[in-house]
């Protein structure tokens, strides 16, 4: 049996939809998604795409609504889906976190060949990617950036989808840009993920009162009962996954019963999420390690991703 990922091959509608005053969220069915922010004279994007074939798309889209130049992307994590397309928008600046380079040095491109394997759509074009994504600019906790008199803050409010999560909270709109730390009626990937700490980054994310968010997979959140609705649903999944697997782990169970107790939780919930079959081995996995105090993501890689599902076909 082949990821269902791998079987994932049909076009996805694209969104471009305005969540703020010169603020827009990039979205396709549960396909990674990218943000605009349009300041006084330049535009800053949300995540890169895979490729800088798929990048074009945004840019496509950020033309319809400005000439303005592009001089900033910030790229909220590092996974191989979001970052590699990030030469396309010819940016001076690339900004990431401290956390987010290190996963870059750590397990890039590690994380590249297996995302590739898994995922073959999203890397339409894979050819044009240049290599890895550096930043230019990196920060340890926050930094602000002026787009001329628009105040866009980054920071990191706590680990969820991986180490090196950031945010973007544009002030006067009260809009934020979550990268995968919330996601709408889409499967969270946690195979990078931190259980313990994702409801917690949650209620950071909940404290800035979001108008609107742009979520990493799934529709725009516009008007705050969206949003809650999808921090809520966010922590359920995780919450319900790891819930899942702790007891499983406590009393030495496989990483198969694992996966039993898991798909008993969510299929009834969740079966019906973008990407839900695509990231449940992973996410199965990784709750699985961290249950049993691996607290540090093991390093993916393509053969992994094999054994790893060899055991859970088992």
């Amino acid at each position: 049996m082949a990821f269902a990922s791998q079987g994932d091959t049909a076009e996805k509608q694209i969104s471009f939809t305005e969540i703020g005053d010169g603020l827009y969220a990039f979205t396709a069915e549960g396909d990674p998604n990218s943000g605009v922010i349009i300041g006084d004279d330049s535009v800053m994007i949300v995540e890169a795409q895979a490729t800088p074939r798929l990048a074009q798309k945004v840019i496509d889209c950020v033309r319809s609504v400005t000439d303005k130049p592009i001089s900033h992307v910030v790229l909220t994590h590092y996974h191989a889906v979001r970052v590699l397309g990030a030469s396309a928008f010819g940016a001076d600046q690339v900004i990431m976190s401290d956390a987010a380079r290190g996963m870059v040095i750590e397990r890039g491109q590690e994380d590249w060949d297996s995302e590739f394997q898994r995922f073959p759509r999203l890397f339409e074009g894979h050819e044009s990617i240049p290599g890895l994504t550096f930043p230019t600019t990196t920060f340890s906790d926050s930094m602000t950036v002026y787009l001329g008199q628009r105040k866009v803050e980054i920071k990191q409010i706590g680990r969820a989808h991986t180490a090196g999560d950031s945010v973007i909270w544009v002030p006067d709109s009260q809009t934020m840009f979550t990268g995968d730390v919330v996601e709408y009626h889409s499967a969270c990937y946690c195979g990078d993920g931190h259980f313990e700490e994702w409801g917690g980054t949650l209620d950071a994310v909940k404290a800035y009162d979001p108008q609107s968010i742009a979520p990493g997979r799934g529709d725009a959140l516009i008007g705050r009962e969206m949003v809650d609705a999808a921090l809520a649903n966010t922590r359920d999944f995780v919450d319900s996954t790891y819930n899942a697997v702790k007891p499983i782990a406590a009393k030495g169970g496989s990483l198969k019963d694992a996966w039993d107790a898991v798909r008993a939780a969510c299929d009834p919930k969740f079966k019906d999420y973008a990407i839900y079959e695509h990231c449940l081995p992973f996410n199965v996995a990784r709750a699985y390690d961290e249950a049993r105090g691996i607290a540090h993501p093991r390093i993916w890689t393509a053969e992994r991703d094999l054994e790893m599902w060899a055991q859970l076909q088992g």
